[in-house]
């Protein structure tokens, strides 16, 4: 059932891959067919160098006894991914606020954003931090992860620096690593930030540029209007080095041809080598865009403005799930390609994985100390699932059980991508479908990116 293969016409062979044991094998003509008769073919029937292949297949999970229990392990493993307790893993809204004006931000919050958007306390923090504390000795992890968003969490820095000190003690007393990520658009960021954070397990920040200096501009100016490329661009240069630099940017129609440019000049500066990812995203729009190829999705809390999170920040910070959400197919599949001719380090665009929203151990809080299953439900709280004080409110019980009934996969049949997709994103189906057990499905980007991948591991690349 999670067999995929991609024909290598140039060596005659076949890249085979298990998307639910990982396995990838690149074998001749001869496997891939003895895979496609083997249901009708005794063992005992085999030459020994077909039962040689036969071994083979089986020992990488290639082969399964028979559909049932190719389902029986699917439930097995997503139910070890839910209940996993190896990473502790948070992301901390420390305010709504933002300093941008982004053409395409829902927040609606351009006027006055600190007249109305909500900022965490120290108060807030320190409860915060006591609640992460009972849940390092509930659930016993071997990693903690936390990252900083919001918003544009920079504003807030007097949280940010408490949180991750406190933390930091908190882990290093219990001897869990710690590892933390900022997710900012990067104006703010200066080296007195990337030092007083690289003491207390600085894993890495994203920034986010949104193509060449002139579109980028356009779409994330600051509040008054003025540009803000250059600006990031030479924050970057000073941070380069003291830890990991991600950049990410979100396209749309408009502004995705200009990608191309700058990736050449970002591969020009003298920080090329030390950007540790570089990826791209659609824009998911307010309204429905009927242009040709573009997704039409209403982010969450779209009506209820100052509410939501950054669509720019959405995710984990380490650029697996929410980062790939809503995907623009075509358009980033071109963008991953370029990136990767470039020689900058990029996703794959296969390994996603269940992303957190259906891990019982990742939760995002927002600067009320309101507990979510995700980051793109943030500020929404008919669809939070618990608070900081442990209080017992009905609605949020019911939310919990919702998030923790989530069954999107169950809809998409015996598509071989549920491991690493299980459905699709749950805010997208929310927020555009009404169901979050709907499926939101982009299987055309995986299928593209399996064959570049399968092209990438023949070569040898």
């Amino acid at each position: 059932m999670f067999n995929l293969r991609v024909p290598l016409a140039a060596h005659d062979e076949v890249f085979l891959m298990n998307t639910l044991t990982d396995a990838q094998l690149v074998v001749s003509t001869d496997v891939a067919a003895l895979l496609d008769r083997i249901s009708d073919t005794t063992v005992e029937s085999l030459s020994r160098e077909e039962r040689e292949a036969f071994d083979l297949l089986w020992e990488n999970g290639f082969l399964a006894q028979d559909r049932a229990a190719d389902r029986k392990a699917l439930d097995q493993y997503l139910e070890e991914v839910k209940s996993d307790t190896a990473e502790l893993n948070v992301t901390l809204l420390t305010t709504l606020q933002c300093n941008f004006a982004c053409d395409y931000c829902f927040q609606g919050d351009h006027g006055d954003y600190n007249a109305r958007a909500d900022k965490m306390s120290l108060d807030t923090a320190q409860r915060t931090i006591a609640w992460m504390t009972r849940e390092l000795d509930r659930v016993r992890p071997e990693k903690f992860v936390l990252t900083f968003f919001g918003g544009e969490p920079l504003l807030n820095l007097p949280v940010m620096y408490e949180v991750a000190e406190r933390m930091w003690e908190a882990t290093q007393a219990r001897h869990v690593p710690m590892y933390v990520n900022i997710i900012t658009n990067g104006l703010l960021l200066t080296p007195a930030v990337v030092d007083r954070m690289v003491p207390f397990g600085l894993n890495g920040v994203k920034i986010t540029l949104d193509g060449d200096r002139e579109t980028h501009n356009r779409m994330r100016p600051l509040r008054g209007g003025q540009g803000t490329f250059d600006r990031i661009v030479e924050n970057v240069r000073q941070v380069a080095g003291r830890c990991r630099i991600a950049i990410g940017g979100n396209f749309d129609e408009s502004s995705v041809d200009s990608y191309p440019a700058l990736l050449e000049f970002l591969k020009q500066q003298d920080f090329a080598d030390k950007l540790s990812k570089v990826f791209f995203k659609p824009i998911v729009r307010t309204e429905p865009v009927s242009a040709k190829g573009i997704i039409p999705l209403t982010p969450i809390a779209a009506k209820d403005k100052l509410n939501g999170t950054c669509m720019t920040s959405v995710g984990s910070g380490a650029g697996k799930a929410c980062d790939s959400c809503n995907v623009l197919d075509d358009k980033l599949t071109f963008l991953r390609q370029e990136t990767k001719r470039l020689g900058f380090p990029t996703h794959d665009g296969v390994h996603n994985g269940p992303c957190h929203v259906h891990k019982q151990h990742a939760h995002t809080i927002g600067p009320d100390g309101s507990l979510y299953a995700c980051p793109g439900f943030t500020g929404q709280l008919a669809m939070s699932t618990g608070h900081i004080d442990d209080r017992r409110d009905a609605w949020r019980e019911s939310a919990r059980e919702r998030f923790i009934r989530l069954s999107p996969w169950k809809e998409c049949g015996d598509c071989a991508y549920i491991p690493v997709c299980a459905g699709g994103c749950v805010a997208a189906s929310y927020s555009q479908l009404g169901d979050m057990n709907t499926p939101t499905c982009h299987k055309r980007s995986f299928d593209s990116a399996l064959i570049s991948l399968a092209h990438t591991v023949a070569s040898g690349a």
